[in-house]
């Protein structure tokens, strides 16, 4: 078993279109010690194909986990995460999104934050002078009103939850990702209970990072319906009266 700093969990679902093969293919070639898990998640284009492309080119870099049926970007992640936990050796493990609007080498260099006292590290799209943060200005709108929600709820200062690349030490992984998740889209959130219940609520700043992103760049086509926006809110009382 090849031991590895760091593996990424990547969902996809109907991703043939918008994967941007090169960047990964310009990522993989740099470092030949990062793994891959790309989950298809019940894709009804091309992906697959698009996938198995890319491990012909890196076949010791990349794992694809093909599932026939979607199942949704929650327990895409949780299944790569389950394999990379129970099958490869890799010191820690994170997921992004299938089109890197958050990259690659961004993901690398945020999982440098993981130290001995750092176990969890997640990416904030916050806008700062030196960075370069593109976000529509409806989507900034809805995901501001989503996060201070979401805040209030965990009743942690968190400017942003829901960005794509999260990042995790081996030793938490497993009680993090050891039961599937309620919701199929807010999954950050009970990520973050989960943390919370692990570390406790007045040391979890001594365990958790924020780091904001150097670029983040907004994609088109998202995966979550408009419609979703109405029953987040059920989800997210459903997850509180679950953690709580």
């Amino acid at each position: 078993m090849i031991k590895r700093d760091l593996s990424i969990v990547v969902p996809c679902y109907n991703e043939a279109e918008r994967l941007p093969i090169n960047d990964y293919n310009n990522f993989l070639s740099k470092y030949n010690d990062i793994l891959i898990v790309f989950v298809n998640d019940g894709s009804s284009d091309n992906t697959i194909q698009v996938l198995n492309s890319i491990k012909d080119d890196y076949p010791d870099q990349i794992h694809i986990l093909n599932y026939e049926k979607n199942r949704g970007k929650a327990n895409a992640v949780y299944g790569g995460f389950q394999e990379i936990i129970k099958n490869q050796d890799s010191e820690k493990i994170a997921y992004l999104d299938a089109d890197l609007a958050t990259s690659l080498d961004e993901c690398l260099r945020l999982s440098n934050f993981i130290n001995e006292d750092i176990k969890f590290v997640f990416a904030s799209r916050i806008l700062t002078l030196d960075n370069n943060i593109k976000r529509k200005w409806y989507r900034f709108f809805i995901g501001r009103i989503i996060s201070t929600a979401i805040s209030n709820t965990l009743r942690l200062t968190i400017y942003d939850t829901q960005c794509g690349c999260k990042i995790f030490h081996k030793e938490i992984a497993d009680s993090i990702f050891k039961e599937p998740f309620i919701s199929k889209w807010l999954f950050d959130v009970e990520i973050f209970f989960r943390a919370i219940r692990l570390f406790g609520r007045e040391n979890i700043h001594k365990k958790v990072k924020e780091a904001p992103l150097k670029e983040w760049i907004d994609t088109p086509d998202s995966k979550v319906s408009p419609l979703y926006f109405f029953k987040l809110w059920k989800d997210l009382y459903d997850i509180s009266r679950r953690y709580k």
